[in-house]
């Protein structure tokens, strides 16, 4: 039975370059990528190529539950896509898209059948809500 697809979205007030920069830089990942406040990432490894792998720590801030979110890039157009699969097998399609000045941010992905798809789709865009507040304070 195919996987339900969720779709989350994001307009980000930068350029292209800075949007594919800071999604794809372990330092700037560090930085955006938890849900909410009490949650953070200590650790980011992105190897950005065609099957190379990805790996980010997420944990709660008092230590109490923390989880390894790692995949392997299935297809990259630099400035343009990224398509993942996690170590579940689930995939991820993600593309980029520069209008007026503005990145408009698509991510395609396959809902996993232990959480309730919108928790799933919450959790996912409160993330992505981090990323275009973190790049777009950024200089």
């Amino acid at each position: 039975m195919p996987k339900q697809v969720i779709h989350i979205s994001a307009k980000v007030d930068a350029p292209i370059d800075k949007v594919w920069e800071h999604y794809n830089n372990p330092e700037s990942i560090k930085q955006w990528n938890h849900a909410s406040d009490d949650w953070h990432c200590p650790s980011s490894s992105n190897d950005l190529r065609v099957g190379g792998k990805f790996k980010n720590r997420m944990e709660a801030k008092d230590g109490s539950f923390g989880f390894d979110f790692e995949g392997e890039y299935l297809d990259i157009i630099p400035l343009q896509k990224i398509s993942y699969k996690m170590t579940d097998d689930r995939k991820v399609d993600m593309s980029f898209h520069e209008e007026n000045g503005y990145t408009l941010i698509l991510i395609d992905f396959e809902a996993e059948e232990m959480n309730p798809i919108d928790m799933q789709k919450e959790g996912w865009q409160a993330i992505l809500n981090n990323f275009k507040v973190f790049v777009e304070q950024q200089p």
